[in-house]
């Protein structure tokens, strides 16, 4: 009985064998990684939505913090001179500072909110366009899988293409590589 067992395993391992010997030989794998991160932090795209977010918020925060000293000299005041104050004159400024400190982390948060929204909404939108870049350079270099290199363990150095896709994204921002992109002047106000 074992007997017929081994010889009928013995038959089927020598069967698939030769079925796989039969199939087409096929090249080795083409695999690399792309540092994402990376990309988004050092393409000219990246960097053109941080300056862009950085422009269209740098007024807000400025008032912000505007704000934010003119309560901490209201309660530098109060407390300097909060000894000296009628009850109704240290009520009301109690009272300002509190309304204040309120409008203050109202502005904040709401500051805050729009930020988040306008970063994911941008930065969804570069995630496509790196997407988009990193399967048209696997395509063209013929590579059968990209990995994100946060999702990998390890990986050699050998086989980390985001150079190779910054170069990519540069050139196609118009900027060669290893030079800054200098920002068109701004028209000035008449």
């Amino acid at each position: 009985m074992k007997r017929l067992i081994s010889s009928k395993l013995a038959i089927c391992l020598i069967a698939a064998s030769s079925a796989l010997a039969a199939l087409p030989a096929r090249a080795e794998t083409k695999i690399g990684v792309v540092d994402a991160a990376r990309l988004m932090e050092e393409s000219p795209q990246g960097k053109a939505i941080a300056e862009s977010l950085r422009a269209e918020f740098s007024p807000r925060e400025r008032t912000l913090q505007a704000q934010n000293q003119a309560l901490k000299a209201k309660q530098e005041k109060l407390q300097k001179d909060g000894a000296t104050m009628t009850e109704e004159q240290r009520a009301r400024a109690e009272k300002d500072l509190r309304d204040g400190a309120r409008d203050f982390e109202r502005a904040k948060s709401e500051f805050q909110d729009d930020l988040t929204a306008r970063r994911n909404e941008e930065l969804s939108r570069l995630q496509r366009t790196l997407g988009d870049e990193v399967r048209t350079y696997a395509k063209a270099q013929g590579f059968d899988l990209i990995l994100s290199a946060e999702a990998a363990i390890h990986y050699a150095p050998a086989i980390d293409v985001t150079p190779a896709i910054l170069t990519a994204l540069q050139a196609r921002a118009g900027v060669t590589p290893g030079t800054p992109k200098v920002a068109p002047a701004k028209p000035q106000a008449k």
